[in-house]
């Protein structure tokens, strides 16, 4: 598997425990019913978190991404549900499957589409 296929999953796990965890919170501090959802979800959030900004690093590192794509990328770990959007204008922008070098900062033409 590659590290931009984990990313992508990442990305998307990230923003489902977000979910998760939004809905245990509202269960917990506003119908003050159960712990459950947060005591479940809270952790598991806690490792897609990890999991989506180690990979957003590596993919710095990979891609040579700027420093606004990187801070793009780590600022929507904590911004719920903007993992997706980060992940598909990453796709839009060819930074995560474009390698690093020419093309990337505009010096040579995108190749044909199809």
């Amino acid at each position: 598997m590659t590290i931009t296929r984990l990313f992508k999953g990442f990305a998307l796990a990230e923003a489902i425990s977000w979910g998760l965890l939004l809905i245990g919170m509202f269960f917990k501090w506003i119908l003050k019913t159960t712990e459950m959802g947060v005591q479940i979800a809270g952790p598991i959030h806690g490792v897609m978190f990890i999991g989506y900004v180690l990979c957003a690093l590596k993919l710095w590192q990979e891609k040579s991404w700027p420093g606004k794509t990187i801070g793009l990328a780590l600022l929507s770990a904590v911004i719920p549900f903007m993992t997706i959007w980060f992940e598909k204008r990453a796709e839009r922008a060819g930074e995560l499957d474009t390698p690093a070098g020419p093309r990337r900062h505009g010096l040579t033409p995108p190749p044909p589409t199809r």
